[in-house]
């Protein structure tokens, strides 16, 4: 069911608590190296600016384990936001209490303030209700247009909707109906790249596809498991051996489907993780002892690429080797140019895909590059977001 934004609410004059999700990367100096989900934000802003609504950000960054944490104040992205908006935009020194009450209270008509890091706070994290109701005191109407928190069952994602009327911003909004969209009607054929190290997160998400696509494609870490389960070595490379039931069931479920399941046919593989180790291209049935599966190798690409040519939807969802170090990265790297040139509506699904793809300058060559990895996986799984089910229904 559709959900009520923030156009469908009175937002003139009134005071608006807009969870946003800020949790963007930063060098040791505080410099922000990449603010694609500040950006992401801005139309929400904006508009509830022109609208003269008193707005009110929250965002949490990193994970301080509810202990207050300098290097990760939400100055820096205050000041990046009003570079953006060309305005200003207020940084407080907390997120609740009776200064924050105060600073609030004195804001006009078309103002910003960002609240400080809610993971200072250990109630944060665990929906304390107490927490919840200081956040709500804030505001008249509370806004989510954090997509990639919103499987979150924390206090400013669920508790406080509890205390204020809850609606959407434009990000979680166009987030639901692109990615809803893509499971429910997508131009066929349908083809769907899984990657990625940690199998257990993503079975979910590969059971929920094969009754979705025509064609499935394994890169990552966790093609090492889908080798093991069909009896070939993998050297060193780290399975894991409680989901092999699991992607038996998987690949069961795509040939009962009439799915395309690609497997990579070779493999990067190194004996340590790391930049500067010695790498060579193997076979997929010839992983040697003592060796790592790093990355899939070019003659995978190729595959992956025939498949996706022909299709006319793409899911891309994890990255094809370690991507975070250069020597194992191609793979990765490849794929994004290959989606980027496809006649085809293209979907990033989060999180380290979405960073590659920013990292490359290609994300204006997709259709779509998703804010939220884990949120996107746990709602194309067909799970009910949290941070979704709280809002008002339109």
């Amino acid at each position: 069911m559709a959900k009520k934004t923030v156009r469908d609410v009175d937002v003139a004059k009134r005071r608006l608590l807009v969870r946003v999700d800020f949790n963007v990367p930063m060098d040791r100096g505080g410099k922000i190296t990449d603010d694609t989900r500040i950006r992401a934000c801005l139309p929400t802003i904006d508009y509830l600016v022109k609208q003269q609504a008193r707005t009110v950000l929250c965002s949490h960054l990193d994970r301080p384990g509810g202990k207050m944490v300098d290097e990760l104040r939400l100055a820096p992205t205050a000041k990046r936001l009003s570079e953006l908006l060309n305005k200003p935009v207020k940084a407080l020194n907390d997120c609740i209490g009776p200064q924050v009450e105060a600073a609030v209270s004195g804001l006009r008509d078309g103002e910003i303030v960002l609240l400080e890091n809610l993971r200072f706070y250990p109630q944060e994290e665990a929906n304390d209700p107490q927490f919840a109701q200081s956040l709500s005191r804030l505001a008249d109407i509370y806004v989510d247009d954090a997509f990639g928190s919103c499987h979150r069952a924390h206090a400013s994602i669920v508790g406080v909707a509890q205390y204020l009327p809850a609606v959407s911003g434009f990000l979680l909004q166009k987030e639901l109906e692109t990615l809803t969209g893509l499971v429910a009607n997508p131009a066929r054929p349908f083809g769907a790249v899984i990657g990625g190290a940690k199998l257990a997160t993503k079975l979910g998400l590969l059971n929920n596809m094969t009754t979705k696509v025509n064609s499935l494609l394994i890169g990552g870490g966790m093609a090492a498991t889908f080798l093991k389960s069909q009896g070939y070595g993998v050297g060193n490379s780290a399975v894991e051996d409680s989901q092999i039931a699991g992607v038996l069931d998987v690949m069961k479920r795509a040939k009962s489907a009439g799915v395309e399941l690609v497997l990579p046919q070779d493999f990067i593989v190194a004996e340590k993780l790391e930049a500067g180790a010695a790498a060579q291209v193997v076979p997929m049935d010839k992983v040697p002892e003592g060796r790592i599966i790093a990355d899939i190798g070019p003659k995978s690409v190729e595959a992956f690429s025939r498949v996706l040519d022909k299709c006319k939807t793409v899911f891309w969802n994890g990255p094809l080797g370690v991507f975070e170090i250069a020597e194992f990265a191609q793979a990765t790297r490849d794929l994004a140019k290959v989606l980027a040139n496809l006649k085809a509506t293209t979907i990033i699904g989060g999180g380290s895909t979405a960073e590659a793809v920013e990292e490359m300058g290609l994300t204006n060559r997709m259709s779509y590059v998703s804010t939220g990895g884990g949120a996107s996986l746990e709602l194309l799984q067909g799970k009910v977001l949290p941070g979704v089910a709280v809002l008002q229904d339109r």
